[in-house]
């Protein structure tokens, strides 16, 4: 993808995540790869739901390369994508429900249905660290090796994949998650989740997408 759609994809991507609920005032960021060395991230202090295409930094290893300053927040990115080469699309914020998930003891399941059964079937916690720190940026960039989705505890969440529309839906897909099961609980609903041969069965022969290894 060249530049000029990248920016246009990123712009596309805070609006719809401000849209849908999907982040709040300047609580988020988000990233995708131009090329194996460089990213454009958004830039400090903007607001995702009406970032322009302007408000983004290009920055690589070793920080800003052209553009506004970046968010503080740009090595938890740097360290996804230094990670995982086949990352391409970052989107950090603090939806609602997911964000209680992560600030509290609730276990997520992963499943109630087949699309949480592929998005989340990989989420890893991460302990406080204070944000834009380097001992957060590390700590994200260690279990980011173990798992697709990160709950931040008491701060947010981050999710990853091949590409911003991959990226787009797993934060759905763990917001909408998120919701059903607190609602669950705060209803007494029993939910009927598959069992874990179904799970497993699921990922390995339904072929609904490949399995992230």
């Amino acid at each position: 993808m060249n530049k000029e759609d990248l920016l246009h994809d990123l712009k596309r991507t805070g609006e719809f995540m401000g849209n849908n609920k999907l982040v709040w005032g300047t609580a988020g960021n988000i990233s995708a790869r131009l090329d194996d060395n460089q990213f454009y991230v958004s830039a400090s202090g903007t607001y995702l739901s009406e970032i322009t295409e302007e408000e983004f930094s290009l920055c690589d290893e070793n920080g800003l390369v052209e553009g506004k300053k970046p968010s503080k927040e740009y090595i938890m990115h740097q360290g996804i994508y230094e990670n995982r080469p086949e990352i391409n699309a970052i989107l950090h914020s603090s939806p609602f429900y997911s964000t209680l998930v992560a600030n509290s003891d609730i276990e997520l399941p992963s499943n109630y249905f087949v699309e949480a059964m592929y998005y989340l079937e990989r989420v890893v916690r991460v302990p406080y660290y204070h944000p834009g720190s380097k001992e957060l940026a590390e700590a994200v960039k260690e279990k980011s090796k173990e798992g697709n989705i990160l709950l931040l505890e008491n701060h947010g969440i981050i999710v990853y994949d091949t590409n911003l529309k991959e990226a787009r839906m797993a934060l759905e897909t763990l917001e909408y998650t998120s919701r059903m099961h607190i609602t669950a609980l705060q209803n007494g609903i029993n939910m009927q989740g598959l069992s874990d041969d179904k799970v497993e069965d699921f990922l390995k022969n339904s072929g609904y997408k490949p399995v992230r290894k």
